[in-house]
């Protein structure tokens, strides 16, 4: 018993090359898919990555069930992370193509058409994503952009400046009410 536990199905090396072709594999896809994917907008997404996850699952173990081959392919996976990067940090301009550009959804409170359409963005999932962030509608949106990573970076619009102004006059006559209210029962107290 003990010794399926430990005894490897396969070779060392074979069991470090697996996660490390994998890992490269799903690289390059997750690359060519887009951010989408990692951004998990529908449960589609993430059915897809779930189902993704179970089916290279085989790739990296092979016909081996053994736990010391796991505990070589978790390292080798992981070390390989590590190693890659590490390598993208001391090289900026590869990681931009590894990782690729963010997208600018929306400028100005004007939804992009063209570049929602390029990342398969529906303008629902787009109101979805501002609505998660407190926002009712793209016209309170300065810049929505989708970073490589599937995350969102939403910054809101700045209120016109006369509404600014009038709301700074309104929170100062407030004041003056409180303060005149507060003298006048001073007075007539």
């Amino acid at each position: 018993m003990w010794n399926e536990i430990f005894a490897l199905g396969v070779p060392v090396a074979e069991k470090i090359l697996r996660p490390v072709l994998v890992y490269f594999f799903l690289v390059v896809v997750l690359r060519v898919f887009g951010k989408r994917e990692l951004a998990q907008l529908n449960p589609f997404d993430l059915v897809v990555l779930l189902s993704l996850s179970n089916t290279v699952q085989n790739a990296i173990i092979g016909n081996d069930n053994s736990l010391t081959g796991g505990l070589i392919g978790a390292f080798a996976l992981l070390a390989m992370n590590y190693l890659v990067v590490r390598f993208l940090f001391r090289h900026r301009r590869l990681d931009q193509v590894f990782e690729g550009k963010p997208t600018v959804l929306v400028e100005n409170g004007h939804v992009l058409r063209r570049e929602l359409a390029k990342e398969l963005l529906t303008r629902s999932e787009l109101m979805t994503v501002l609505h998660r962030q407190g926002f009712d509608g793209v016209e309170e949106v300065e810049r929505c952009v989708l970073e490589p990573g599937g995350t969102f970076y939403i910054q809101r619009k700045m209120p016109p400046t006369e509404r600014v102004e009038h709301e700074a006059v309104m929170h100062s006559l407030n004041e003056l009410k409180g303060r005149l209210e507060l003298l006048l029962q001073q007075k007539g107290a």
